[in-house]
Order: C-alpha cells, then structure tokens, then sequence
C-alpha cells in the first residue's frame, strides 16, 4: 500500500536537486551533493521519483547515486555496477541502501547485497513494486507488457530502438506476438504521458491499459529506510 504523504514534513530546502534530463539518466546516471548520513544507490529510472518522495518528506538528509538506467537492458551488468558503487561508498557514508529490485540478475544481486551487508528491495522489477509485490503476483500477467513514466519517456530508447524496430518494424510480431496488453503503471496524473503511452501501445499492436499505481511500495521502503538508524 502507497504510504500516505507525512503533511507535518518540513518543506523542500529552496536548493533542492533537480534530476538530470532523461537521456543523461538513460546513460550516465548521476549524484547529488549530501553529508554522508544516507546514501541510497539506485538506478537511474526511479531517479525523478526518488528525489519527489525526498522532497515531499523533507527527507534531506538522504543523498542519491543513480546508475545509468541502460543497464537494465544488460542485466547482467548490474550486479557489478552497484557492488562497485557499495565499495566506492561504503567508507564515506554510515548508511547504504540499494534501490533495485532483482532487475533480471537471477539472484545475483540479492546474494552481492548480501554479502555486502546492504539492503535493497524485494521483488522481481520495479513494475512489481510500483503495484504492489502482493497484487502484481496475483494478476501473473505472462501477456501484459509494462511501462512506467520513465520508460513512456525513454521508449524509443529501451524499446524501439534496442530491437531495431525503427529500423525494421517488420520484426514487431516476432518481439510482441504473444502479448495482448500494454499496462502503463503511472507514478503521476499526466495526460500527456497517458497520450504517449497510448502512441506506444498502438505502436506495438496492444491493447492499452493505465494503472496509476503512484509510487506504490517505493514510498513505503524508502518511509522506512528514512528512519535514523
């Protein structure tokens, strides 16, 4: 369940952090300024969504290292990039937290946060905690393909073009054949990004589907690591 927004917070500092553009989070990632009470390491899709509970919460004592979002579409890197972030980290900051679920490592990640002494997020991906671990379980959607307002954003870059379907939009069925729907899970009440979802879907051949899932138990886990230690 979505936490409810603490109204007695103390307002966003007037110099608070504003994400980079898309395309920087896409490929590079980014960090904020901080004093080194918290450190969250996280990946560069949840950086916008992050920084809004921060400041809805007056959590600013938490700082922020995103990890380029592309490496979701190498799974297979994570791992490593956030173990290399924990050991870069780990002597400047008293608390660290990894804000990924399992992000198709297999396993790999949970068992280098383990190790490492770190706590990160349950769940398969971030679709599953945007809904609700709960919930998304129950539905076992195998015909449902997800977006997020990160990806509606970013889907050229993660989806069409990673597939080579600007270049060969005849390989679509071969890639979305077997799914039937299109969820867009949205963090935020945006009609435009609601429009480009829809774009989206017809572009796959889907039927479309919104959920305004908000920020869903990222709030929740973020409420609690939050706390002071």
């Amino acid at each position: 369940m979505t936490a409810t927004p603490d109204s007695t917070a103390a307002p966003p500092s007037p110099d608070r952090t504003v994400a980079p553009d898309d395309a920087t989070l896409t490929t590079t990632g980014f960090e904020t300024p901080g004093d080194g009470r918290l450190l969250i390491i996280a990946c560069g899709a949840l950086a916008r969504e992050i920084l809004a509970l921060r400041d809805r919460h007056g959590w600013h004592h938490i700082e922020l290292t995103c990890l380029p979002a592309i490496l979701h579409n190498h799974p297979e890197k994570i791992t490593d990039a956030v173990r290399a972030a924990v050991l870069k980290h780990r002597d400047t900051h008293s608390r660290i937290f990894v804000a990924y679920a399992d992000c198709g490592t297999g396993g790999l990640l949970q068992a280098a946060c383990a190790e490492l002494g770190v706590e990160m997020i349950a769940g398969p991906h971030c679709y599953a905690f945007y809904e609700g671990l709960a919930p998304f379980g129950a539905r076992d959607e195998i015909t449902s393909f997800y977006l997020t307002d990160f990806l509606v954003r970013q889907f050229d870059a993660f989806v069409w073009q990673p597939l080579g379907l600007d270049r060969h939009p005849e390989l679509r069925e071969m890639y979305f054949g077997h799914y039937e729907t299109l969820v867009y899970q949205a963090q935020t009440d945006d009609p435009a990004l609601t429009a480009r979802a829809q774009s989206h879907a017809a572009r796959l051949g889907l039927t479309f589907e919104r959920r305004m899932t908000g920020y869903g138990d990222l709030e929740t886990v973020l409420s609690h690591w939050a706390e002071p230690g």
